[in-house]
């Protein structure tokens, strides 16, 4: 069997997971893109490389790397687009309000993930979003696992604080 064939079994079935964690780490559709892009280019340049193991998890571990390293060679701050449910969310086949309320209760917990920091942001994504194991953060961030449930456990407070506190401010 060709490399590309392999690759293509192993990885490119990932693309989705490696969307959403540049997606939820660059904040923006077409950044995300750009790094999905890049990341799996490289990744396909180095597959040789690929020792076996968790496909996913080293694609995601490249798109981490990915888009830190074009995030360090970008000047400061450009627009940040609006995560829309409606485009990356299910469809809903119950009656209005039941869906006007899931949608609401979604839109503040996006809207809160997303004033988390970076570190937190990242590892809520990978935990709760794509199903990783502390191992597998660790092996993605380059973390202790120790560091990695610590991280997670300090963004789901602040996290909760986020809701909490709009809550309370509503």
């Amino acid at each position: 069997m060709d490399t590309g064939a392999i690759f293509e079994r192993e990885v490119v079935r990932h693309l989705d997971a490696a969307y959403n964690l540049a997606r939820w780490l660059a904040r923006n559709d077409a950044d995300a893109e750009d790094v999905v892009q890049e990341a799996v280019l490289r990744a396909f340049r180095f597959f040789g490389g690929f020792r076996g193991g968790d496909a996913k998890v080293w694609l995601l571990a490249i798109v981490r790397n990915t888009f830190y390293t074009q995030r360090s060679q970008l000047p400061a701050a450009g627009s940040v687009d609006e995560f829309d449910e409606a485009i990356h969310g299910g469809e809903d086949h119950d009656d209005p309000q039941a869906v006007l309320l899931r949608a609401a209760d979604a839109q503040r917990l996006h809207a809160a993930l997303e004033r988390l920091p970076p570190e937190f942001r990242e590892v809520l994504v990978l935990r709760e979003l794509e199903g990783c194991s502390y191992k597998e953060i660790a092996s993605i961030t380059n973390l202790k696992i120790g560091t990695v449930m610590s991280r997670l456990a300090r963004a789901r407070e602040r996290l909760q604080r986020e809701l909490t506190r709009r809550e309370v401010a509503a």
